[in-house]
């Protein structure tokens, strides 16, 4: 998992702050300064960073908060996450099944709670359009629509929450042939800003297992899925038992638990 923060460019203050931080920041330095005292360094430290959020125009605060105040950019009706903000995980695995087989079990939205743990269920609205509904931290319901806006058959899915989504996310997965024809390597670039932002994030992983991780064994349970076609659930059964799943079978909830897909690159290849 990789907090992003793209702070050299990360502009996340309105105008009108940036020129409050700059003007308060140094009325408050030059205050500190003139005190000579242990309270005026403090103030004069206030003051400056003031000063640096309004010249920079970037807030570390709302960095970690997942706020921004500033307009939104270049690209913001096509871009779910902003590129200063969220949570960025990239993961891949190779699936000892042809290319089309793999691309058309993904592309198939309803199949992705087979094997996303937290996912609860996809309902296709049509070929583009798609409802989510994730089981998140602390037992809460997260819900969103999403829409697949670019696509190369065979190749690539690439999707985005809609505005107003519970947890705004992207995400891209490349079907590629693997080398020595061993199969398909399936490479998944995920990137989501969770509500509270890159805290957010932080707090979450007290609550279950690293995003990245959770990720990873979702891909192993599609791996023994398309290979095997049945999912280990030796979680709590110490006989081994192993749930059989049928490719062709419509599944709208699952009975295991997964972290929502997220501002994957790529989108315009």
């Amino acid at each position: 998992m990789q907090i992003i923060s793209h702070c050299k460019h990360g502009v996340n203050i309105s105008k009108a702050e940036r020129i409050v931080s700059a003007i308060g920041g140094g009325i408050l330095a030059v205050t500190g300064i003139q005190k000579r005292s242990a309270a005026g360094v403090a103030l004069a430290v206030i003051g400056g960073d003031l000063l640096r959020r309004g010249i920079t125009g970037h807030s570390h605060a709302y960095e970690a908060l997942g706020v921004r105040t500033a307009p939104a950019g270049q690209g913001w009706k096509t871009t779910s996450v902003p590129y200063e903000l969220g949570v960025r995980v990239d993961k891949s695995i190779t699936i000892a099944k042809p290319r089309e087989e793999v691309f058309a079990f993904w592309r198939q939205l309803s199949n992705l709670p087979k094997f996303m743990k937290n996912l609860e269920s996809v309902t296709e609205i049509d070929d583009q359009h798609s409802h989510w509904v994730v089981q998140a931290p602390a037992g809460r319901r997260v819900e969103w629509h999403a829409v697949v806006h670019n696509e190369i058959p065979g190749v690539m899915i690439a999707w985005r929450s809609m505005p107003g989504a519970g947890v705004d996310n992207a995400g891209s997965v490349w079907f590629r042939e693997a080398p020595a024809g061993r199969g398909t390597e399936v490479k998944v670039e995920l990137q989501y800003n969770p509500p509270a932002g890159a805290l957010g994030a932080i707090v979450a992983s007290f609550w279950g297992k690293e995003p990245s991780q959770q990720i990873q064994e979702d891909l192993h349970r599609l791996k023994a899925i398309l290979e095997a076609g049945e999912v280990p659930t030796t979680e709590g059964q110490p006989t081994g038992k192993t749930e059989h799943v049928h490719h062709g079978a419509k599944v709208t909830e699952a009975s295991e638990d997964s972290f929502p897909a997220s501002d994957a690159p790529a989108y315009n290849h």
